[in-house]
């Protein structure tokens, strides 16, 4: 089986519309794919509807949290999307998502980057607005090369000269949240250093401590050492390993299916999971 259990969607930062990326998904031979748009279930309707024979949608979402400064994103599983709590804090998140991208714009007019609040919206379109579409801006009038590299001190990495914080989610709470929903959460990318400070290993055993299900290892954001370390220490921490693509279609350079989760782990985040369910593919009715 391939499986891959994280991506994005144009419901949050990705270019793909739900119904594109599960198809993609297929073409891509994944046996199962997680659509885990930013703050936002949006996107599973569309996405259930389109799933094509043969292809399992694990539902999720990436969680914006903040520990200490330091800014981290939780992987959560096979929550139920109704759940009051974890609902209004999702919520809340998304809402401030708007003013923080407009106070971004304004800091990088502040610049002399002659960026407009309308092409910000309109880049992003029906998704939950958020720094990559900033960044797309920037790349579009000709400020820097690509999306990653706005993500940097000069620009939009975190404390840099245009960033502007947002309401996040303190993780403790986020673990508490996504279990008490049915849920199982994994720590996204956590040591990749090259898009800002990372939370220590300290934080890690907290978070594990505290009910973190896994730290996703495989990811293109770290190299085969970091990789090798984070694996050590998901086996000293208890923690599931996973990989994953974090695909955004064309906003990155990443493929569906580059990173995966090996089947025996996936079977056990199923396995622990009593909020929702995968959902297996029927053939899929959304048009192209």
């Amino acid at each position: 089986m391939r499986i891959d259990l994280h991506t994005h969607s144009t419901a949050s930062d990705g270019t793909d519309t739900p119904a594109e990326l599960v198809r993609n998904a297929a073409a891509a031979g994944l046996d199962v794919v997680a659509l885990t748009d930013h703050d936002t279930t949006r996107g599973y309707a569309e996405a259930i509807a389109a799933l094509p024979a043969g292809l399992t949608l694990v539902a999720g979402a990436e969680l914006s949290c903040r520990i200490d400064g330091v800014g981290l994103h939780l992987l959560a599983y096979l929550f139920d999307p109704e759940e009051p709590e974890l609902s209004r804090e999702r919520e809340l998140v998304r809402d401030d998502r708007v003013p923080r991208a407009q106070g971004m714009v304004a800091k990088l007019q502040g610049l002399g980057v002659p960026v407009t609040w309308e092409q910000v919206a309109r880049i992003a379109g029906d998704g939950s607005v958020g720094r990559p579409h900033v960044a797309e801006a920037l790349v579009e009038l000709g400020v820097v090369d690509s999306v990653s590299d706005a993500f940097v001190p000069d620009w939009l990495a975190d404390g840099g000269r245009a960033y502007v914080g947002k309401h996040e989610l303190d993780p403790f709470d986020a673990i508490r949240l996504v279990k008490a929903a049915g849920g199982v959460t994994v720590f996204a990318h956590p040591l990749a250093v090259k898009r800002g400070q990372v939370v220590p290993e300290s934080a890690m055993a907290e978070l594990a401590a505290a009910g973190l299900d896994g730290i996703e290892v495989d990811h293109a954001d770290h190299d085969a050492p970091t990789r090798e370390r984070l694996r050590g220490l998901a086996r000293e921490l208890g923690l599931l390993a996973t990989g994953s693509s974090d695909y955004h279609g064309s906003r990155k350079t990443v493929r569906l299916g580059e990173f995966t989760t090996d089947p025996e782990i996936y079977g056990e985040i199923t396995r622990r999971a009593t909020g929702a369910f995968p959902v297996p593919g029927a053939g899929g009715s959304a048009r192209p």
